[in-house]
């Protein structure tokens, strides 16, 4: 199944910058993990925020919130789901 996949992130500014670096490491460290493993086909960063969009290719709805949960931004993200289907002009 594909998701379209938009995130914003809003790390506070209370957060401490070499603990906010640390975590910036983690979650690029996951996210190329899970490019790696094919069910991150896509990911492009939106200009001008601290946002991307992305394309998963899962099993299930499950398995797509096991895989965001995981990431180390997963607690300052703001995310937003929609569920892809072929459309039938496609070639």
């Amino acid at each position: 199944m594909l998701y379209h996949v938009h995130i914003d992130v809003k790390i506070p500014d209370s957060l401490p910058v070499e603990q906010a670096d640390a975590i910036k490491a983690a979650e690029k460290a996951r996210a190329i993990e899970i490019q790696k493993s094919g069910k991150w086909p896509h990911l492009w960063r939106v200009v001008g925020r601290y946002a991307n969009v992305s394309i998963f290719d899962v099993q299930s709805n499950d398995e797509l919130h096991a895989l965001l949960s995981s990431l180390p931004l997963f607690p300052y993200m703001t995310i937003q789901v929609t569920p892809l289907a072929q459309h039938p002009s496609a070639i």
